[in-house]
């Protein structure tokens, strides 16, 4: 679901912190939240219940800045030091000087790919992160727990309600009855026993694939799943323009579906993908693209499967439109039947995971569409990938080449010329 409306008790305090340590410290600091347009309300203009105070006036009184930019939610303190509230889905659009501090919060929504963009620049700095979240399924955020509790250079902890002395035995009951009655039982306990237990094991609500998931790696199905060189790699795309493209890689041994790779960028050319799939070992079957792959650009007059064509990607099956529930319940009947390499293909694994359906606060309840975040992109293309058929096909299809006029002509006549030269060798 969307990051709430409300700031709680740990935004509070990291938002103190931040004020310490950008007088300690001159650099810049940044709050990041799942989504930019999340910001504002949630922290920008929230005002504390108790006290009728904005919240970033109390962490930062006017007394201690220079500069105040409403539009976008920046301050600059008389120390020399900055403070803005960002988002992870627009992390790397970030101007200006590097940070040496970042608070995460909700980190459990964010893009994973933002940690990775801001890792190495507070290393080069000196810098620090902190991640604050409530849990939300065994996603990104419980590998890095479980991977930071043991790290001696980390601090990792986990605050259940039961330990924090906030609320009483009976009030947990109550909140736990509560939340049962307003969002049904299975879903009521899920919430409480993240919101309150601080639980990874329990299911993101709304989730479409999420129990899935589990059961694959319950079932051992998250592994190391080796590439079969004898075998054709079959590729579906979600093709973005002004968003992330993301690929699966499969291959089909047997009864099995493998998925042996994922890869996703952002801001790149459909070159910088097929040089991409140049750099691995692969022997390349079928290209399975949505049905806007066809869709002819204004700006280049070209459709993207003509610029694919162009550059040797040829062998292509088109997805029609269809109502993505159809697509939804075809994933479904998909995925118990793939395995899915647990290194090469992690980021996709967790965006299937966090793929869920929108949240309405008003009417407490979900809508009959997906939210649309960072894992929409990973979740589109493996649904790409369950409409298909490719999986069931026993044969490659014959090529249709493009028609370029005489690229065409030429390659047709190759072809006439090998089938000839097969005809005399015999």
């Amino acid at each position: 679901m969307p990051y709430g409306t409300d700031v709680r008790a740990k935004d509070d305090v990291l938002l103190h912190w931040t004020a310490v340590a950008a007088h300690r410290r001159v650099g810049t600091y940044w709050h990041l939240l799942p989504e930019a347009a999340q910001a504002r309300k949630a922290i920008w203009d929230s005002v504390n219940s108790h006290t009728g105070r904005r919240r970033i006036d109390e962490a930062f009184p006017p007394e201690l800045r220079e500069v105040t930019r409403e539009n976008e939610m920046f301050i600059r303190f008389r120390s020399g030091s900055t403070w803005q509230l960002v988002g992870s889905d627009n992390y790397d659009s970030l101007v200006g000087s590097p940070p040496i501090g970042v608070v995460f919060s909700e980190a459990a929504l964010a893009d994973p790919n933002a940690w990775g963009y801001i890792r190495p620049i507070l290393l080069e700095n000196n810098g620090w992160a902190v991640f604050i979240s409530t849990p939300r399924g065994r996603n990104h955020l419980a590998t890095m727990y479980e991977a930071a509790k043991d790290d001696p250079d980390w601090f990792a902890e986990i605050l259940p309600a039961t330990e924090t002395g906030v609320f009483t035995t009976k009030a947990l009951e109550v909140e736990r009855r509560e939340m049962a009655r307003e969002y049904g039982p299975d879903d009521g306990e899920n919430r409480y026993l993240q919101e309150y237990m601080c639980s990874f094991q329990a299911g993101i609500p709304g989730s479409y694939y999420g129990r899935l998931m589990d059961d694959a790696e319950a079932e051992g199905r998250l592994c190391r799943v080796p590439h079969e060189p004898r075998l054709p790699v079959h590729l579906s795309y979600d093709l973005g323009i002004g968003d992330a493209t993301a690929i699966w890689f499969f291959q089909l041994v047997g009864a099995e579906t493998r998925a042996i790779r994922y890869l996703e960028n952002s801001g790149v050319g459909i070159d910088w993908y097929v040089r991409e799939l140049d750099k691995f070992p692969y022997k390349y079957g079928e290209h399975v693209l949505p049905h806007d792959a066809e869709v002819r650009e204004l700006g280049t007059g070209k459709s993207r499967l003509e610029v694919m064509n162009s550059l040797g990607i040829l062998r292509t099956t088109i997805i029609p439109a269809q109502r993505i529930e159809d697509g939804i319940n075809a994933v479904r009947q998909t995925l118990p039947g793939v395995w899915f390499d647990r290194d090469n293909c992690a980021r996709g694994i967790d965006a299937l995971r966090s793929y869920r359906r929108n949240w309405d606060e008003k009417r407490k309840t979900f809508l009959d569409r997906p939210y649309h975040d960072w894992s929409s992109h990973s979740a589109d293309s493996f649904r790409y990938w369950s409409l298909s058929g490719v999986r069931n096909a026993s044969a490659p299809k014959p090529i249709k080449y493009p028609d370029y006029g005489f690229v065409k002509i030429l390659l047709t006549v190759g072809s006439l010329l090998a089938a000839a030269g097969s005809f005399f060798s015999c």
